[in-house]
């Protein structure tokens, strides 16, 4: 199984990179995990050549090869970062990864509420019609308190927290073997063919 695994933030010290990195390493027997960063990325405009970014059309082409992607969001404001926001902006102005895509979203805060509503927000996002990700249902990881989440060594040290992400991480590769059965029932982009950047 092939994951893409992005780190929705532009920070260079994220308790949400080290989610991810968390991710990739506890889970690498059962998953081809790929972490795909996002923070170098120019922000979300249209572009005056009609081009997209180098980066933007690499990422896009993962993306669509992989069976799945997991997105770690951070909290600001009650709401997903900027960065994060930008991101979805190019994944989604004339190119369509994310359509049909299993995604789980999970997501790393400071305080008790583990970016909750960051969460909630981004799943409405990916919604859109431009995106229309199929997004895990009925689960959700929030870890909360993660500046004191990881040890030295990047490992998760709240056992509650390690045995719920190790049920999430399960539901969300029984759900990507699900959503197999969907293939051929793609949902569609109106107007795609007829896209201009003017």
């Amino acid at each position: 199984m092939k994951l893409i695994a992005i780190p929705g933030t532009s920070s260079d010290k994220s308790t949400n990179r080290t989610l991810i990195q968390y991710i990739q390493k506890k889970y690498g027997s059962q998953a081809d995990i790929e972490i795909l960063e996002i923070k170098d990325w120019p922000m979300f405009t249209k572009s005056q050549d009609t081009t997209l970014p180098d980066a933007v059309v690499e990422a896009a082409d993962k993306i669509k090869a992989a069976d799945g992607v997991i997105i770690s969001t951070p909290e600001y404001n009650h709401s997903f970062p900027a960065a994060l926001t930008s991101a979805l902006g190019w994944l989604s102005y004339g190119i369509y990864p994310f359509v049909n895509k299993p995604v789980l979203i999970v997501g790393a805060s400071y305080g008790r509420l583990g970016s909750s509503r960051a969460q909630a927000q981004l799943r409405a996002a990916l919604n859109a019609e431009e995106l229309q990700a199929r997004k895990m249902p009925a689960n959700e990881f929030l870890l909360d308190y993660s500046l004191d989440a990881f040890d030295d060594e990047g490992n998760l040290v709240y056992e509650n927290k390690a045995n719920e992400l190790n049920e999430v991480f399960n539901n969300f590769c029984e759900y990507i073997d699900m959503s197999k059965n969907f293939e051929g029932k793609a949902a569609v982009v109106k107007n795609q063919d007829k896209f201009n950047w003017k």
